[in-house]
């Protein structure tokens, strides 16, 4: 994909989380400690997921794949963010800015569909445990993971085209820690009311695409476990779905409010970032071992195979 844009600049200066250096510094170190969790986390997910047969299952299968974009998706923020808070220029040039822009609206968008995918799957599970088997067969778990790949690809490549075509001229500062596309708008020269318009409607049928399915699934659910009439078949129904419950109110509340909020890179806007980009995937493999019996299982039976 070739750049158009016929910008005078050619790189742009990040504004960070802080300017001071012992700030910076202590920074660092969070986010080094975040980052080596979150990749021995979603790593553990993965081994443990491949190596115990009890895990090959839609569920898990689905599991191991959101652990894979969440490895994905802190890989494309963090190791930058790393190296601007111990330089003392933090810049990133234009096509490494719309490179971060692609690649981070890829895992975001993948994971969309797949906790919504999630979220259907739950519903067949507990709606429908006699034909779960049927609903939920290998063959359409592998093409409702490559429609969300696809889906999520092809609007990565939508949201890009908008920036790609903006003239940059004076401006070169944007007030976040990473390139996002909100944030680069007020630094076009450009007309970008028509790009902003485009980003919303995106972001409102993304978000909406993925979260319907969520919302009926769950509808469904919890009609479902009320007219269980043991208190212990509710609650383990309940449990099946909670970790999923609680990552879906985590990933779609702070991302909603990144993309469809405006821009000021003020506290609140870099804090909300911050846990979508950064402490979400640390949290959602911590989520799902701790909240699923099966999966501290599998971790135990893994652990005594092979130490």
């Amino acid at each position: 994909m070739a750049l158009r844009n016929h910008s005078t600049i050619t790189e742009f200066i990040l504004l960070g989380l802080s300017a001071d250096p012992y700030i910076e510094a202590l920074l660092f170190m969070l986010f080094l400690v975040i980052y080596l969790l979150t990749l021995m986390g979603n790593l553990v997910m993965l081994l443990v997921n491949r190596a115990d047969s009890h895990l090959h299952m839609p569920m898990y299968f689905f599991l191991g794949n959101l652990s894979f974009l969440d490895l994905c998706f802190s890989s494309v923020t963090l190791p930058k963010l790393h190296e601007d808070l111990l330089s003392e220029k933090k810049t990133i040039s234009l096509v490494g800015c719309m490179a971060q822009v692609f690649f981070v609206f890829i895992p975001e968008g993948t994971e969309a569909f797949l906790l919504s995918v999630m979220a259907y799957d739950r519903y067949a599970a507990i709606c429908h445990p006699l034909l779960y088997g049927q609903l939920m067969s290998n063959q359409l778990c592998v093409r409702l993971l490559l429609t969300s790949w696809g889906l999520a690809s092809l609007n990565s490549v939508v949201i890009v085209l908008l920036a790609i075509h903006l003239d940059f001229c004076e401006a070169q500062t944007i007030h976040h820690y990473i390139c996002e596309l909100p944030s680069l708008f007020p630094l076009s020269c450009s007309d970008t009311s028509i790009n902003i318009n485009i980003l919303i409607c995106s972001t409102l049928l993304h978000g909406l695409g993925t979260f319907l399915p969520i919302f009926i699934s769950y509808t469904h659910i919890i009609s479902t476990i009320l007219s269980i009439s043991s208190t212990t078949g509710r609650n383990k129904a309940f449990c099946t779905c909670s970790s999923h419950l609680i990552a879906v109110i985590l990933f779609f509340g702070s991302g909603l409010v990144c993309y469809l909020m405006p821009t000021s890179g003020s506290s609140p806007d870099l804090l909300a970032s911050l846990q979508y980009s950064v402490v979400t995937p640390m949290l959602n493999p911590l989520i799902y071992s701790l909240k699923n019996k099966e999966v501290k299982t599998a971790l135990k039976r893994t652990l005594e195979k092979y130490l």
